[in-house]
Order: structure tokens, then sequence, then C-alpha cells
């Protein structure tokens, strides 16, 4: 049985088994980096040189660590599944026999705003929501999508509930978080609790009507992120500064508090870091070459 015709059931296999983001991260993966290479192939006759060869033509492509890991992911994730099948003669994930890619030395650097340059980049920025949806991000390093899903329902007094992340593709529907440590509880400001009053008297204002359940940041609707990036774009050319992704602005939070000293393990968690030891390693380096 070859490689193609166990895909379809494999698909309904991790369909059933991950978040929808998650399936379709996955099974993307496989189709574009595993199954070109091994579509016609009878999985019972794979060795673990083709797994190697196969390796080696990844490698070749000079993908970064963390796509490695995500492909080589997806590929056990296949096999394993073909193990559960009685009509496939596996017993063993030649996969994992092989192991993961070999991790190449990688220096990751995040371009940040440091205060100035955000008031600056904020003071051109002419769509309210947009402007107030970066201000939050940059306030309290939630996730852009963790951000769109919010809605005011989600919030409680001084408490913001994070409980739903938005799904980058398709219908944009609202999913669960990144992970576990990313359901959490936001203590806000006063500054922002009226903030998000002036947000529901704009909507009220401009649509005619509101509801606990807009969204915080877009109202009846989430906002689109390429309605997002073009307004980013016009915003950071006209204040001179450099591009930064979205995410970027939650890099700017993280850098900006650890300079100023604030416990890690607080940053952490208001960043739905599922260890202290993640944010360590993402921004300490990072914030001796920024501020």
């Amino acid at each position: 049985m070859t490689f193609n015709e166990v895909l379809d059931n494999f698909k309904i296999y991790v369909e059933k088994r991950h978040k929808k983001q998650g399936f379709i991260t996955l099974i993307t993966d496989f189709n574009n980096q595993v199954l070109p290479y091994f579509k016609d192939i009878d999985i019972k006759n794979l060795t673990k040189l083709d797994i190697i060869d196969w390796q080696n033509k990844i490698l070749d492509k000079h993908f970064s660590n963390k796509y490695n890991s995500k492909i080589y992911y997806a590929f056990s994730k296949f096999i394993d599944y073909c193990i559960l099948r009685p009509d496939l003669p596996i017993d063993e994930n030649i996969v994992r026999q092989v192991g993961p890619f070999p991790k190449k030395i990688e220096v990751k650097e995040y371009t940040v705003y440091n205060i100035f340059q955000f008031l600056r980049f904020r003071f051109h920025l002419k769509d309210y929501v947009i402007k107030q949806y970066f201000s939050f991000i940059y306030s309290y390093g939630s996730r852009p999508g963790e951000t769109m899903a919010l809605r005011f329902c989600d919030l409680r007094g001084f408490k913001l509930h994070i409980i739903h992340n938005l799904q980058r593709k398709g219908k944009r529907e609202l999913d669960t978080p990144k992970n576990t440590s990313s359901i959490r509880y936001l203590k806000i400001s006063l500054l922002w609790k009226f903030k998000f009053w002036l947000l529901k008297r704009y909507y009220l204002k401009v649509l005619g009507c509101y509801s606990d359940y807009y969204f915080i940041f877009g109202g009846s609707k989430p906002l689109a992120p390429t309605t997002i990036d073009r307004k980013k774009k016009q915003a950071y050319e006209k204040a001179k500064l450099p591009n930064i992704t979205q995410h970027e602005f939650r890099h700017s939070y993280a850098t900006r508090k650890i300079h100023h000293k604030v416990p890690i393990d607080k940053v952490s968690r208001s960043m739905g870091h599922s260890k202290v030891s993640t944010t360590l390693d993402i921004y300490l380096h990072q914030e001796k070459n920024t501020f």
C-alpha cells in the first residue's frame, strides 16, 4: 500500500486528534515536504536509507530548525498511524529510529520598537480600532491571533480572559489557544478599562448597535490580517521606522518589560508561555542588544 493510498484515512485520523489550525499545518507540511518524495512508495518497503536520503534533500533546502522539526513530526505521525493499521505489517516507527534532523546554529534576531518608536508609529496610525489593537499587544504581549479573538464578553471587571485564538486562514473561526498555558487572565489597567468602554461607544456610533459578543478589536467581525498589515505599512513608512511584523509587537513588549526589570515569571505568564525558560531563551539575548 502506497503513501497516496493511505493519505485520505490519515487525514481523518489527524483531524479528529488536532485543533483545526494544527490539522491544517500538519497536513500542509506533510503534503509539501514528505508526500512528493514518497507518494508512490510501498510503505512496507520503506527503509532507513530512504529516510536518510529524504532528510539529506530537505537539509539542502536550508529550512529553519523549527520547520524541520515540524516536517519530522508530520512524517512521524503518519508512520504512527500506519502502525495502527492491521493491514500494514509495520511494528516500529522507522522515522523515529533514524531520528530528527540535526540542528544547525541559528541566531534569532527580532526587530522591535522601543517606547519612543512605538509612539511615533501609533501617531501615524489613522484607523482608531487598529491603533488600539497594536497598543494592546504592545502593552500586554498577547499573540495577534489571541488579540483578534478577544470579545467584550471575555472582560470581567479588570480581568480579561484569553480563551480563544482566531484561525489565520479559512473561515477565520474561533479556536482554542496555542496551548493550555495560553488560556489565562490578564489584569488590565484602569486606562485600558476606559479604552474598552470607548471602543464600545465607537461601535455603537459607527455601527448603530452593540453586543457583548462583538470583537473588541473589530466589532461585529474580527479584523482582517491583510487590513492590519496594510495600515501598519502606511504608519511605519510615514514614521520612517523599520518594518516589524504583528508578532514583533509582542516581542517589543517582552524586551521592554525585561529591560525594566519586570520579573521574568510575570512576563512569561502574561505572554502565555508554558515555561519560563521559553521566555528566557527567546528574549534575554535580544534585550541586551535592543535597549
